[in-house]
């Protein structure tokens, strides 16, 4: 009597191609018949593109995330920055899903901005395409993930079809990301990852050095904090340099990449936050990392800033403070000791206030050193924020947390932020023009000692700015040695507060128009750093304005001019 033929009930988690194969495997072994071909009963591949705007990188890494699940679920993905599409071509796709940042005053990233354009001032016919959006931001800003959201209304308004809702993501994106990804797979009809029969005759691969990483940070020596301001200076910037070395890290960068770091919060604020809610500090708390005492939860693990919005609907509070110190002086909660100390408090065990706050987030800085010149280092400047508001001197988490109190920590917890987008000229001979004012700077700094370390034939330009020259000339020497050697081949200052008349770098653009369009012409690149809702603004409208006039050009033209730096990857921006 021969043995029954097993068969995969119905329930398994298989695709029924799958399931029609492998009963088809037992089949054979069985009764000794061919085995059937898997590329046979192999279901086709769903057609998928990944579209990603970034600015920093975060969108363009979790496109890859995407594309990656995407091809263990039945799909045949594609990934597109969106700088290379346009309705047209968006027009011609089936599958979309469409991952985005936003910076600045809502805006969307710098390659996005043509699609968005078209897409705002339409008509497309885009009644063929399904698609769904993941939208990045972070909630201390007013326009949270408007990009995103400007995305995905134009999409439907021009016929396409949302598949699945859009997911708008705080800065603690991870979770939210993987389950919409999950989600609009699904939507899109995707199929379990494919089943591999057999096992490897490879040996076991070794043991390899860890993988620091926003998840897995590590903890890095702080080498030094100095001030790069001189006494009166009415701010506080700091050069920090840490050991990349230590416990064979391995962990490496280039220059344009950003470091994150995961900060502590301020005892005193901490301190402050336990008294509130009548708490000693030693209760046992839930944290990422375990249970801990609430005081080391608090400095380790939880954010204590803006206060979010589940504590203030648990406190009867619902107005939201603005994203800009210093606040106007009837502002709302500004963090969680105000939302704590306005109202009094519920009966309710410390747990629970703790649940309801957020999980504190790595900060990113532009890195301010070449690899090839400090090797095994790496440096951040950073201005260190503070403020006084109702009685209370608040206080910028990470940038005071490095100021204060990391040197004598003795580490930082770190991981390195690659930035694709923000790169020296791959040609050591194409001029370079950077505009950087106050600890825009950073990395400008970086790319002068990559091109001084690698003898880069190319012509570089800084354009600098800060308050007063006496006081707030950020790395003065170390521009001044660039220059004498010729590095650094011309050097434009702007001091505001120097004279009675208010000049910035956008100023300094203006006046040397003639020779600023000339090196553009000469196939030069264009780099700026720093603050995305006012100077980025003025700087590229003085570019544009550059161009009209040196260049004689019209606006439109001169328009079309900066899109063809931005097509070139030859206007580069890190703004924030």
């Amino acid at each position: 009597m021969s043995a029954a033929i097993p068969q995969l009930p119905e329930s398994a988690p298989f695709t029924p191609e799958q399931r029609a194969w492998l009963n088809g495997f037992f089949a054979g072994i069985f009764n000794r018949t061919a085995i059937p071909s898997v590329a046979s009963a192999a279901p086709a591949l769903v057609p998928l593109t990944i579209l990603y705007g970034t600015q920093t990188g975060t969108a363009e890494s979790l496109a890859k995330k995407a594309a990656k699940v995407a091809g263990q679920r039945g799909f045949a993905p594609a990934i597109l920055d969106l700088g290379q599409t346009d309705a047209t071509r968006l027009a011609a796709e089936k599958n979309v899903l469409l991952i985005t940042s936003t910076y600045g005053d809502g805006e969307p990233p710098d390659a996005a901005k043509p699609l968005h354009t078209a897409l705002r001032e339409g008509p497309h016919a885009l009644t063929g395409l399904r698609y769904s959006v993941c939208a990045l931001g972070d909630t201390n800003y007013t326009l949270f993930c408007q990009a995103g959201k400007d995305f995905d209304a134009a999409l439907e308004k021009h016929g396409a079809t949302r598949i699945h809702p859009r997911a708008d993501c705080d800065v603690d994106y991870d979770a939210p990301f993987e389950s919409w990804l999950h989600a609009s797979l699904a939507a899109f009809g995707s199929t379990h990852s494919s089943l591999v029969i057999g096992h490897s005759s490879l040996p076991p691969e070794p043991p390899t050095a860890p993988s620091y990483s926003k998840s897995n940070p590590y903890a890095a020596p702080v080498v030094s904090v100095r001030p790069l301001n001189a006494p009166g200076s009415a701010k506080e910037v700091n050069h920090i340099e840490f050991d990349l070395t230590a416990a064979g890290s391995a962990l490496t960068y280039e220059a344009g990449d950003a470091l994150g770091v995961i900060p502590r919060n301020d005892p005193a604020l901490v301190a402050a936050v336990l008294t509130a809610l009548g708490a000693d500090g030693e209760e046992a708390i839930p944290t990422p990392a375990g249970e801990l005492p609430l005081r080391r939860a608090l400095t380790e693990h939880y954010d204590l800033g803006k206060p979010p919005a589940p504590l203030l609907e648990a406190l009867g509070l619902s107005v939201t403070p603005s994203a800009s110190p210093p606040p106007a002086p009837n502002s709302p909660p500004l963090d969680v000791l105000d939302a704590l100390q306005s109202v009094p408090l519920p009966k309710h065990p410390v747990t629970y206030w703790v649940t309801l706050l957020r999980k504190l987030q790595p900060r990113l800085y532009s890195i301010s050193s070449s690899p090839k010149a400090h090797p095994g280092h790496v440096h951040l400047t950073v201005g260190a924020v503070r403020y006084e508001h109702a009685g209370r001197t608040r206080k910028g988490v990470c940038s005071t947390f490095l100021a204060e109190r990391a040197l004598a920590h003795g580490t930082a917890q770190v991981f390195i932020h690659a930035n694709k987008a923000f790169r020296p000229p791959a040609d050591p001979a194409a001029p370079m023009i950077m505009v950087g004012p106050g600890t825009g700077i950073a990395p400008f700094r970086a790319f002068l000692e990559e091109r001084a370390t690698t003898q880069a034939p190319g012509k570089n330009w800084l354009f600098f700015g800060d308050q007063k020259a006496a006081t707030d000339f950020l790395y003065r020497e170390e521009l001044e040695a660039l220059q004498r050697s010729g590095v650094l081949t011309r050097l434009d200052l702007a001091f505001s507060r120097d004279q009675a008349e208010k000049i910035y770098v956008q100023h300094r653009m203006l006046a040397a128009a003639a020779e600023l369009f000339a090196w553009l012409e000469q196939g030069a690149y264009f780099y700026v750093c720093g603050d995305a809702t006012r100077m980025a603004k003025d700087v590229d409208a003085a570019l544009h304005q550059v161009i009209e006039t040196a260049g004689s050009r019209t606006p439109a033209e001169a328009a079309a001019y900066v899109q063809a730096l931005r097509t070139a990857k030859r206007y580069q921006r890190d703004v924030y």
